[in-house]
This record gives C-alpha cells, sequence and structure tokens, in this order.
C-alpha cells in the first residue's frame, strides 16, 4: 500500500482533540473575546427557555433582515452571480436572503443541538433501512459533507450507530466560543473533534497521523469538504474551479475505507431535516494523486447538483472562487 505523506494531505494547529486541549494550547483571550463569549453566553441561556420553534423564528428573522446588511453579501452575490449567470439580479437577491434565513435558524439551533436530537423524528434517514445495515457493516468509513441545511447534525445516525465518528473543523479566531463549540459537539463525534489550521507542519503530520489511526480501527471520520483551500487542488466546481483539499479522497484510498456523501436538507421553515446519503467509488490504481483529484471531482459533482437543487439551503458567503478584480468590483458596485 502507498506511503500518504500527512503533511501533504491536511494541516492542523491542534495536536489533539480541541475540547480536550485546546485551552492548553489557545491564545489567551482578549477583553473582545470575552465581550462575545459572554454575549453567546447570554444568548444560549434565553436560547434554553424558548420554544424551538420561537427560537428558529427569531434567528431566521434577524438574519433575513441583517443578512443583506453584511459585507458577506457581497461576496455571497458574487458567488451567485459565478454560479447562475443565467439567473437576473433579483433571483440571486432573493437566493442569498433565504440563505440568511437559513443561516439564524442554523445559528439557534446550535444553541440547543441537544434538544434538536432529542427527538428521533426531527432527523430522517432516506432509505433508512438499507442504510442502517450498510452503516453497521465492518470497516473504516469516510464521511463527506457541505454546507447545507444544518450540516452539524449529518453525522447523527452514523454516531448512534456507533460507529464511533471522529470530525474534522476549521477553529474559531476567539478560543473561548471556540471550545465552547467544541465541547457542545463533542457528543457527537465519540471518536475525537480535531481542529484543522494552516500553520504548524509538525502538529500537522501528527493530526493526520491520528486520523488515519481512527480510520484504520474501522471508525469513521467524518469532513465538512466544501472549505476553500488556498493550498489545495483545483477542482471543477459550479462552471469553474475552486481549490479543495482531497484529504477525504486519499485517506480513503489508503486505508482502503468506503467514502460516502451525505447532505442534511431542511424540511420547509422547521427544524426537521432529511438526511440523504450516497456511496461513492473509490479509485485505487497506481497513481494515487490522479485517483484523489478523480474521487475529489465526483464528490463536488454530487455536491453541486444538490446545490443546484436548494441554493438557498447552502453557505454562498464563504470564499469559494478567487474572482478576477473586475469581477469583484462589478459585484460591489451592484451591491
Amino acid at each position: 500500500m502507498d506511503v500518504v505523506e500527512p503533511a501533504v494531505v491536511m494541516s492542523f494547529n491542534e495536536p489533539e482533540s480541541a475540547a480536550s486541549t485546546g485551552a492548553q494550547l489557545a491564545p489567551m483571550p482578549s477583553l473582545k473575546h470575552r465581550i462575545e463569549y459572554a454575549l453567546l453566553r447570554g444568548g444560549v441561556a434565553l436560547a434554553r427557555v424558548l420554544p424551538l420553534r420561537a427560537l428558529t423564528a427569531t434567528g431566521a428573522g434577524l438574519a433575513w433582515t441583517v443578512g443583506p446588511w453584511l459585507r458577506q453579501n457581497r461576496r455571497a452575490l458574487g458567488n451567485l452571480e459565478i454560479a447562475f449567470p443565467e439567473k437576473t439580479d433579483a433571483e440571486r437577491r432573493a437566493i442569498a436572503r433565504a440563505m440568511w434565513a437559513n443561516m439564524g435558524r442554523i445559528f439557534a439551533e446550535t444553541l440547543v443541538l441537544d434538544r434538536l436530537v432529542a427527538d428521533p423524528a426531527n432527523i430522517v434517514l432516506v432509505d433508512h433501512d438499507i442504510w442502517q445495515v450498510r452503516i453497521g457493516l465492518p470497516g473504516p468509513l469516510v464521511g463527506c459533507t457541505l454546507h447545507m441545511g444544518n450540516w452539524e447534525l449529518a453525522i447523527w445516525h452514523i454516531m448512534r450507530a456507533g460507529r464511533g465518528p471522529a470530525g474534522v473543523y476549521k477553529p474559531l479566531d476567539n478560543p473561548l466560543v471556540d471550545r465552547w463549540l467544541a465541547e457542545t459537539r463533542e457528543f457527537l463525534y465519540p471518536g475525537g473533534l480535531f481542529g484543522k489550521g494552516e500553520d504548524d507542519s509538525k502538529s500537522g503530520q501528527r493530526t493526520a497521523r491520528k486520523l488515519i489511526d481512527v480510520a484504520r480501527k474501522g471508525q469513521c471520520l467524518s469532513f465538512v469538504s466544501d472549505h476553500f483551500d488556498r493550498r489545495g487542488t483545483p477542482i471543477p466546481f459550479m462552471g469553474r474551479e475552486a481549490k479543495f483539499t482531497t484529504a477525504p479522497a486519499l485517506i480513503a484510498r489508503h486505508v482502503g475505507a468506503r467514502l460516502w456523501v451525505g447532505r442534511i436538507l431542511r424540511i420547509g421553515k422547521s427544524s426537521r431535516f432529511q438526511l440523504e446519503l450516497r456511496e461513492l467509488d473509490v479509485p485505487r490504481t497506481s497513481d494515487k494523486h490522479a485517483d484523489s483529484i478523480a474521487l475529489t471531482t465526483a464528490i463536488f459533482a454530487v455536491f453541486e447538483a444538490w446545490i443546484r437543487a436548494n441554493p438557498e439551503q447552502w453557505m454562498w458567503w464563504n470564499t469559494r472562487w478567487v474572482q478576477p478584480a473586475a469581477d469583484s468590483r462589478s459585484t460591489e458596485a451592484r451591491s
């Protein structure tokens, strides 16, 4: 079997689980961090006394109102123009506004994730009987999802099946909020939750090896894979090329894992969801680099189809493509 070079796979700034060691490695919080954290804790306290429907409706209303005025909205509209050049400005603005409402619901739900998952009816697995059998089959599993619906919940059925999933996430700038977020997600990732970074190649190698060890034990690795990666590989996506990591594909190929893609789709304006899973063939030729690109391309082909079907549920305001300067100026002028 070919040897994976962890430093090439990905880089991390946390060699251990973020929830267990983040307090030791994170920088000292500033006054701004402490104020943000105090506001978060106040929001959590208020969220715990509100009915879930009222909480998410409030979050959606606030984000729907405020979102179009944020600087991130310019990027969202620019990304929408790249993905949907055939749509009118009004249609793209309507998608962006609906996206902000969905983001508001996600933020509200993040405050009370334990309440949301307490009701099994809130997360329905499409073709449940088939996939419950496949989830229970022995052997390593790599799962990839995207920023759609409420992606925090995409791992729920795999966790309940006892697969001990481990997750990879991008740490927040505020160490206090980051620690809270890791701790509140910990119950979803009994295999560990690892913070991804770009500033320490040595700890990056250690973490990559830990992830490979988790997979070799027959557990599940979970990735939210649609982050733009400035050091990633160009992959066809929504009519252009964008840079994404090939780490999930490389690890799946290296350890002989199955690779699944999944989306969690919100049903209407509720906090109920459908989880759809698909298994992709993992190529294993003599060229591991070509195999990783082919598999990553297949992953993003599925993602693109899902996004085009429900664009209002995808997070458009992240960096997705590096726009030419002329395109950026044009988008900002119309905003």
